[in-house]
């Protein structure tokens, strides 16, 4: 019975950790980003993507799929692809970082917004100006709702709804992984 019992310990520890991220899996996907940002930064966008990549990965193994990270990773992936003018390629991105964001976040979270605002952008380069609009929308409400009144104006209609999204980020939401 002791053996039994040895068993199910050791697995649950293997499980723990496991679930757990390890901190030179995090200091790895931090780097990563640090290294994105920077050729972001400087418009080495094709020097930047492999790295981005490679930190979606980092960030699916060491957090979990459905985590706000790996939600950040494809969102500055998607934003690399949309300033290449590789739309077809970043569409899919935005998308999957806003679903996770939605669901690990909530519909109201002012990352949602972003999420929201990254793809309304991507839809207003390419024309696609009945798509955009209801996400800029929601993305204005969302963040009138959560932050307060949001300085745009609504009279200046060569100005898009809310501002453009600011340049990759690599802040991370550890609160919503345990």
């Amino acid at each position: 019975m002791t053996h039994k019992v040895g068993y199910v310990t050791c697995f649950v520890l293997l499980v723990l950790a496991l679930a757990v991220p390890m901190p030179a899996q995090e200091a790895r996907w931090d780097d990563l980003n640090a290294q994105v940002e920077q050729l972001y930064q400087q418009g080495k966008y094709a020097e930047a993507i492999p790295l981005a990549q490679e930190s979606v990965h980092v960030a699916e193994a060491t957090f979990g799929l459905e985590h706000p990270n790996v939600a950040l990773s494809l969102n500055n992936l998607a934003e690399l692809y949309r300033k290449q003018g590789r739309y077809v390629e970043a569409e899919p991105l935005f998308k999957r970082s806003l679903a996770i964001r939605e669901k690990a976040l909530g519909l109201d979270h002012p990352a949602v917004a972003e999420s929201l605002n990254s793809l309304a952008e991507l839809y207003r380069k390419q024309g696609r100006y009945a798509e955009a609009e209801p996400l800029y929308k929601r993305a204005l409400a969302i963040l009138e709702k959560t932050i307060g009144p949001v300085a745009t104006s609504l009279n200046n209609r060569s100005a898009p709804l809310p501002p453009p999204p600011p340049p990759l980020r690599k802040t991370r939401r550890r609160s919503a992984q345990r």
